[in-house]
């Protein structure tokens, strides 16, 4: 008996639970969706905008001059008229040396050439008395011809004189080195008081200009209609020095222009070598230094502009949510241009508001909390 009772409690028990469980699962779709907790986001406004289009690469910072100091006669360094580091201008003295040898030899030759122009002085008015004399037959045809020998050879020892001074003042200008071009002394290599040779590798020093400056860069072969046609514009092309990024993130170094592309393609890169000068009075740009270059080619007009992280592919195409009531929408979008930090994209509108972090537990229709108080405008590079 009491085992008879058991089962009809537990069978009672059994109906109860199926019953319960059957009015959860059939309760009304309100009351279901009040438990729904809703996605937190952060989202952005479409903005409509002006933007740049760039040609960028990876270029290396050259001086337009840089000179090796080195000597060009031998003799001892008396004296560095400068120091390491300091700013020169073309001409200025740079360093002495030794000149007693080379003047002593200068004096020697102007003695030598006013030997010579006092023997033929005295040749010249021989050679006019021969002359006078030969008229009336006074002296052989031989002594008159030797006469005109004589002078002749000594205007020729007095040209070999004249040369002599020459060459002694070119070496005496050598013992004063001066610099060739405007620039930045670099660190020396000697010391006054050594003794220099002409056949020394190593110079002085170095004097390096900085303003203007040059920076070569190569870009993709694809680009050298594009880059011949702004090489052959009427005005030249802009180019941006960008470091610590690229032209839509670095920071500006100098604007210069395009003055130059290689003869040829490099076979084994693809790329063509470009050069552009830039005015450093700031000495912004440094020999050697690497640099991101941008090379303006088109501006986008009036078109729509979004961060990175808002577009999402799937496996139709590029698409966005967009938030509205309260919800996102799935809106598929075209991309038009696409740099290191901002899409320009079509298929919404300006003032939009579209998802831009969390879209990973969304779906069409999603209710959405927005973390912010009010969306944050894209930014648009300049």
């Amino acid at each position: 008996m009491r085992k008879a009772t058991r089962n009809v409690v537990l069978v009672c028990l059994a109906m109860i639970l199926l019953a319960a469980a059957f009015w959860l699962w059939n309760r009304p779709g309100k009351t279901r969706a009040a438990g729904v907790v809703a996605v937190p986001v952060r989202v952005v406004e479409v903005v409509q905008a002006d933007v740049p289009r760039y040609l960028s690469g990876i270029g290396s910072v050259l001086s337009l001059h840089s000179v090796a100091i080195r000597p060009q006669v031998d003799g001892i360094l008396t004296r560095l008229a400068v120091r390491e580091g300091q700013w020169v201008n073309k001409g200025d003295l740079l360093a002495t040396i030794d000149d007693r040898g080379i003047r002593a030899s200068l004096d020697q030759a102007n003695a030598q050439a006013s030997q010579s122009r006092a023997q033929l002085q005295v040749a010249g008015v021989n050679l006019k008395r021969y002359k006078d004399l030969s008229r009336d037959n006074g002296i052989s045809r031989q002594l008159l011809d030797e006469q005109q020998a004589l002078v002749d050879q000594l205007k020729a020892t007095l040209q070999g004189n004249q040369a002599a001074i020459a060459s002694a003042q070119v070496q005496l200008s050598y013992t004063q080195i001066r610099s060739p071009v405007t620039g930045r002394v670099g660190i020396r290599n000697v010391d006054a008081g050594n003794f220099l040779r002409v056949s020394d590798a190593e110079g002085l020093f170095t004097v390096t200009q900085i303003d203007p400056i040059a920076v070569e860069f190569s870009l993709p072969q694809q680009d050298l209609a594009t880059l011949q046609a702004l090489l052959d514009a009427p005005q030249p092309a802009a180019v941006r020095a960008f470091i610590n990024g690229d032209a839509e993130s670095g920071t500006l170094l100098g604007e210069g222009h395009l003055t130059l592309l290689d003869n040829q393609v490099a076979a084994n890169t693809g790329t063509i070598r470009a050069k552009a000068e830039f005015a450093n009075a700031g000495h912004t740009l440094w020999p050697g230094q690497l640099v991101s270059i941008g090379i303006q080619i088109a501006v986008e007009r009036n078109v729509l502009v979004v961060p990175l992280q808002v577009v999402q592919r799937g496996l139709d195409g590029y698409f966005v949510y967009r938030v509205k009531d309260a919800k996102v929408e799935q809106v598929p979008v075209k991309m038009l241009y696409q740099n290191t930090t901002q899409n320009l994209i079509s298929g919404v509108a300006a003032g939009d508001v579209l998802v831009s972090d969390g879209q990973s537990r969304l779906k069409p229709g999603a209710p959405v909390e927005v973390l912010s108080d009010a969306p944050a405008a894209a930014t648009v590079q300049p």
